[in-house]
């Protein structure tokens, strides 16, 4: 039985914002459509970030779910080298960290991703 399911990048599902204060990153996840916020939030867990992140060595990863606005926010504590002031590697802040999590791989049915936009597609800016 062929495989009916694929991974793509989180990237075609969501989009992202992040700040930081200190020695910690906050990451929001916001789901393009509500029904991708379930599969969002089965798959990127606690967990999966921590793991995702484990380059990073993260003391502690903390999820929030917003269903009401199918998002979620991570609150990574420990991520950034001491805070933007202390570190000497500036690409590991803020932005750089969502955009990386952007890459996360999620689970999606092949039927599912071939709807899905991709940075190849066409981008009409108005």
């Amino acid at each position: 039985m062929p495989n009916r399911y694929i991974d793509v990048p989180l990237y075609r599902l969501a989009h992202s914002r992040t700040g930081d204060k200190g020695n910690i990153s906050n990451i929001s996840v916001i789901a393009f459509e509500p029904e991708y916020f379930r599969m969002l939030a089965k798959q990127l867990t606690e967990a999966a970030v921590q793991d995702w992140f484990a380059f990073r060595q993260p003391k502690s990863v903390h999820r929030y779910l917003i269903e009401s606005i199918f998002s979620m926010n991570f609150v990574l504590d420990g991520i950034l080298d001491g805070g933007v002031n202390d570190a000497l590697n500036l690409d590991a802040h803020g932005k750089a960290l969502s955009f990386y999590l952007l890459d996360f791989p999620i689970r999606v049915s092949k039927e599912l991703s071939e709807k899905l936009p991709d940075l190849h597609d066409e981008v009409n800016i108005i």
